[in-house]
This record gives structure tokens, sequence and C-alpha cells, in this order.
């Protein structure tokens, strides 16, 4: 049996009907409310509730084998710092309560690349760097951070846990509207009109699932694990779309001093209308420092091999077109 938490999230959903496919019997944690349609597969038992609930997990985790913890909060804003680390550390630590209590034989926790100490801007982000809350950026990757030290201390008292750290995630069946997801449609609606001089590190969902089912199975314990794509510049990005697409190419790009005078503003005005924040000095702070990334541990150790960006946003807006989700 095999427990996800987050399940109808982008990767979560992904990675319930890839174990849905394989054959496995899966225990998916939707919150009270949440749509589940997509995830609704044989195999596949919903149950309600909130990583907050710790007795509600130990229950959840009888009988289970492995557990794949994705529940998470994604903020790139400075707003709902108790929510985000109530969710993220203290859910962490209720799943390894869990994991404890039931003897789970092995805990697939999902960090993010954003949990690593940040280096110099255009340094290698590899897994050799530590995870330190203190020094890297906003409440989202503090919180990452923080968690998987608590999970890498229960590897020392006995845990058999991983950690996965993805990097910018995209591609289908992207249903609740990702950070990435969210840039993608503001294009497609011709409503992103500038881009940022930057670049980021972009992987398809689809290869997350996968490196994630393979690190589950041959991931040595305590181990962590970078799972990337294919680094490009934003302006390559959205060409990338461009051409993919049809739609208006971008020919403006802002340097950091003007995007950070931006994304003030901008951030007001997203705390105050509550619409899905874009620009943000998080954001910004997070394209312009031009990391390299580095997967080579787990194409070594896991024989991982992403797809090509293109390859995944050619994917990605046929999905979207087909789900009729907006025009394209």
């Amino acid at each position: 049996m095999i427990f996800v938490t987050g399940a109808t999230g982008h990767v979560g959903n992904v990675l319930v009907t890839e174990l849905s496919k394989r054959g496995k019997s899966i225990k998916a944690l939707a919150l009270p409310g949440e749509t589940v349609d997509h995830i609704k597969k044989p195999g596949v038992e919903i149950v309600r509730g909130d990583v907050r609930d710790r007795d509600l997990l130990i229950k959840y985790c009888k009988g289970v084998d492995t557990v794949f913890h994705l529940a998470a909060i994604i903020s790139i804003l400075p707003v709902n710092k108790k929510e985000v680390y109530d969710v993220n550390v203290g859910g962490v630590k209720n799943i390894i309560q869990a994991c404890k209590r039931n003897h789970v034989a092995r805990l697939v926790y999902t960090s993010s690349i954003h949990a690593f100490a940040e280096p110099e801007p255009g340094s290698v982000i590899n897994e050799s760097l530590p995870f330190n809350p203190i020094k890297t950026s906003g409440y989202y990757g503090k919180s990452k951070a923080e968690a998987a030290l608590n999970v890498l201390a229960a590897v020392q008292s006995g845990l058999n846990a991983v950690i996965i750290c993805p990097t910018g995630i995209i591609g289908p069946y992207d249903y609740k509207l990702s950070e990435m997801g969210n840039l993608v449609r503001l294009y497609l609606k011709d409503r992103l009109r500038i881009g940022i001089d930057g670049s980021f590190d972009f992987v398809d969902v689809r290869d997350i699932v996968e490196g994630e089912i393979k690190a589950a199975e041959e991931l040595g314990k305590g181990e962590v694990l970078i799972l990337g794509g294919q680094t490009l510049t934003i302006r390559k990005f959205l060409e990338l779309l461009h051409e993919i697409s049809g739609k208006t190419k971008i020919r403006h790009f802002l340097p950091k001093t003007v995007a950070n005078i931006l994304s003030l503003f901008s951030s007001l005005y997203y705390m105050v209308s509550k619409k899905k924040a874009t620009l943000t000095p998080y954001a910004i702070h997070a394209l312009t420092r031009n990391y390299k990334y580095s997967y080579d541990k787990a194409k070594n150790i896991i024989k991982y091999k992403p797809r090509s960006i293109k390859a995944s946003l050619i994917d990605y807006l046929k999905w979207l077109k087909s789900e009729n989700i907006f025009s394209v």
C-alpha cells in the first residue's frame, strides 16, 4: 500500500495516475472539499484530511509500505507565514511521526531546489549544498529547508527516508494552476507583455514522477536527489512558447534593478486582489541568480533522463486545449 499526500496537486495527481497504471494500491490524501475527479483511478482510495492533523496521518499510514509526502503550500509572496510553516514544516513532522508509528518502510519527501543554502550567483547547485533556512530566501524556501532538516534528523534516528528536490515543474495535468502554469497562462492569454533578464531550470512533471518512483525503489537511505530538466533563459523559454503557440513574441526584457522596483508594487496588487502572483521580489530573486543546476547524481544512480522542455511545452499546450481550460 502506498500513501500519497498532496494527491490533487500537479506532481501528486500525475504520481497517483502513474502508480495506478502500474497496478499499485494507493491511499490518496485530499483536503476536505477538494475536487478529486482527476485522481479517481483503479486501485485508488481517496481519503480526506489535512497534514496538520497528526492523528489522522497516523491512522492513514496504518498498513502502508511507502509514503510520498508532497503536500505543501507554495508561496512567492511574503504572506501567511504561519500557515506556510504549519503545513510545510509541521506537516513533515507529523508524517515522520506517522511513518515511525506504523513502521513504514520508505518515506519519499518532496522538498525543493529552493531549500538549499544559496551560493553566489552563477554557481552550480548540486546535492553537496546543505539545507539551511538562514541561507535561503522566502517563507517557502526557508520552510522547505527546515522540513528537510527534520527528515534528515529522523533518518539519523532510524527512519528510512529520501529527499527529492525538483526544479521548476511544468507540463500537462496542471489542474490547480501551478506557479509555472500561471506564467504560461498569462502568456497564452496575451497578458504577459514583458519578460525578465534571468534564467531557471525547468522540468516536466512526468519526469519528476518517474524519478520519484525510481528513488523510492533504488535510492539509499538518507540520500538527497535533485531532479532537474533544462536550464533556459527566460527569453528562450518565452521564445519556445511563441514558436509553439504562435502567440505574440515578447520583445522587452527588464533588468533586475527595474524588475525589483516593479515587483514591490505588483506584490501589493497581488495581496490586495488575491490574484495568483507572478512578479514578486522572491520570484525576481530566484530568476536572476542564474544558477547552473546539476542532476548528474540522478543520471548516475537512477538513470534519470528528462525530456526536452520544448517537448514538454508542446504536450502542455495540447493538454490545455483538450481540457478547454482556455483557448490555445
